[in-house]
């Protein structure tokens, strides 16, 4: 039996995208910038966060609509893998995630590189990126690695 779990928002995101123009991993040297608009009762939890150059935002795909365990990497010319094997938005709790270049707080307002989400998600989370905790040497391209054509279409889009 599935536990049920209740979230809050702690605020929204402000991007340029809507359904059918929202990019995969924006280039974080855009001239283009994001707002993360955090709620004022939650404002205090910035405390600090201006000293980091980066961080992970976690918010909710509010208008994912398709739940699936498969998904279709566009660098797999509809080949499958598992949901968890990718960053599809069609996901059974529809929570993104993407790591963004803090530019600079302004109150509540965190400004950063471009974020890959609708505009108006809601914010679920904001944690600090730490370059020594955070970025793993031996990380690979797991699928990528098997597949020559795949990973050059892959780095293409980067």
């Amino acid at each position: 039996m599935r536990k049920e779990i209740i979230l809050k928002a702690i605020g929204e995101l402000r991007t340029c995208y809507g359904p059918g123009n929202c990019p995969f991993q924006p280039p974080m040297d855009s001239e283009q910038e994001s707002q993360i608009i955090i709620f004022p009762e939650f404002q205090e939890g910035l405390k600090g966060l201006e000293k980091f150059n980066y961080i992970y935002v976690l918010f909710y795909l509010d208008r994912s609509e398709q739940e699936s365990l498969k998904a279709h990497p566009p660098w797999l010319k509809g080949r499958e893998v598992g949901v968890f094997a990718s960053r599809s938005p069609h996901r059974p709790n529809f929570i993104g995630l993407s790591i963004v270049r803090l530019k600079r707080i302004e109150d509540n307002v965190l400004i950063t590189s471009p974020v890959d989400a609708y505009d108006r998600s809601p914010v679920l989370d904001i944690k600090p990126y730490f370059k020594s905790l955070d970025c793993k040497e031996e990380a690979n391209l797991g699928w990528l690695e098997e597949e020559p054509e795949a990973r050059e279409r892959f780095e293409k889009q980067k």
